[in-house]
């Protein structure tokens, strides 16, 4: 079993929204790298990395802190929120990002995520979210 860590990106900070909501966020760290560097310090094998304001926005909002992030780290990030085109796919694992984390495009738009499987066996990650035993998005 592999336990990994999350950190949830709002504003560029580390957040954690309490049952998915927006408007009941703790902020846990100002400083991402740092967390990031915490989690490997303490045993971690990979990091999962959300830009949560990348999912509301459909479009990266906190690409420099996932770069920063990346950068610091010698373990393995994967990144969802806001992936919804080949274009932000190609840019996240360029950066040396190791998966990318599809999560609504997956409903969405099968061309896309037909198109980044195709293009990065192995690397594409799809995120499914269920609410009272249904998928979510």
């Amino acid at each position: 079993m592999i336990v990994i860590p999350a950190i949830d990106l709002k504003d560029g900070k580390c957040v954690r929204l309490a049952q998915g909501d927006f408007d009941r966020m703790t902020v846990y760290s100002g400083d991402p790298v740092s967390m990031a560097l915490t989690w490997q310090a303490a045993g971690a094998k990979r990091l999962h990395v959300v830009d949560l304001d990348g999912s509301r926005a459909g479009m990266p909002c906190n690409r420099e802190v996932i770069r920063d992030i990346v950068s610091h780290v010698t373990i393995p990030v994967q990144v969802g929120g806001g992936i919804r085109d080949m274009a932000t796919v190609d840019s996240y694992l360029a950066m040396g990002v190791g998966w990318a984390i599809l999560g609504t495009a997956v409903l969405r738009d099968r061309h896309f995520v037909r198109e980044a499987s195709q293009s990065y066996p192995e690397r594409i990650i799809l995120g499914i979210d269920a609410a009272g035993g249904r998928v979510a998005v």
